[in-house]
């Protein structure tokens, strides 16, 4: 039986629903739209819409490594109570799998990919839940990976290595957790971030009393001193090892120590930069 883009669109605003479902449950009612809600709402999709417009702000972050790939994703629901559940945990695993499987090429993609599992998963929890980040890393021919995930998944940490130093590969990746670090190195920095330091430490500079005498290229080298200093701060090279048990070694000089170069990190803070909750 045909039906209309009229009916189509009715259904899908009482439902919430995709177009495609919403046809399909027409269709199979022979048009009958209160038919075909029922029949959404015994797949599952119309329940699972129905949640959609809700804050999704708990949640895990998880990290999967499969030979030279590995995947890092986040993924969101309502509550902490269901965040904490075996179920949730076993349904995020599902969904690093299968994007390490498919890997997508953006989240649009990803999405897609991991819809079924999404929309069984709402069925089960009754929460909306929300893919909200990935990333997928390769790992070259001698190269390795570090993981690490702090509070069963609230933070995560993923480096990718130059190569294995075995338990060090863990305790970068512990680092990365608990250092929270923007930049590997000073290198690293991108020079807009460089420029926006640097005019602050320039207004700081010549608005300093003590600092009026100053030749010009002299309170230009205490600028670059502060940009360098500030940013010194939030790279993984200066942040202490977090496997020392002193707490002194530098990562930059276990780095070393070790002929190891941290290529890449990801790190994930469930929740971080979403809206509070009401």
């Amino acid at each position: 039986m045909a039906v209309t883009i009229a009916q189509i669109k009715e259904l899908q605003d009482r439902t919430g629903a995709g177009i495609m479902d919403c046809k399909k449950a027409l269709i199979e009612a022979d048009g009958d739209s209160e038919k075909a809600i029922d029949i959404l709402r015994e797949k599952g999709i119309a329940k699972a819409a129905s949640k959609a417009g809700r804050t999704a702000g708990e949640g895990l972050a998880t990290i999967k490594i499969e030979g030279n790939k590995a995947v890092i994703v986040e993924v969101n629901c309502e509550t902490d109570f269901v965040s904490g559940s075996p179920k949730f945990g076993e349904f995020v695993e599902a969904v690093a799998a299968r994007l390490l499987e498919k890997a997508p090429k953006d989240l649009e993609a990803a999405k897609e990919a991991v819809q079924d599992l999404f929309t069984d998963a709402v069925v089960a929890m009754r929460e909306n839940f929300v893919l909200r980040r990935y990333e997928i890393l390769e790992a070259a021919d001698g190269q390795a990976f570090g993981a690490y995930k702090h509070q069963g998944g609230r933070i995560s940490a993923l480096v990718l290595l130059s190569k294995d130093v075995g338990e060090g590969n863990r305790g970068l990746a512990m680092t990365v957790c608990s250092a929270d670090p923007y930049y590997l190195t000073l290198a690293d920095v991108p020079a807009a971030d460089k420029a926006r330091e640097l005019a602050i430490a320039e207004k700081e500079v010549a608005e300093d009393p003590k600092l009026t005498a100053k030749p010009d290229n002299v309170k230009a080298m205490i600028a670059q001193r502060k940009v360098d200093s500030r940013l010194g701060e939030n790279c993984l090279e200066s942040k202490a090892y977090a496997l020392d048990p002193e707490g002194k070694l530098a990562v930059k000089q276990f780095c070393a120590e070790k002929g190891v170069q941290v290529l890449k990190f990801v790190r994930y803070k469930v929740g971080e930069g979403l809206p509070a909750a009401e």
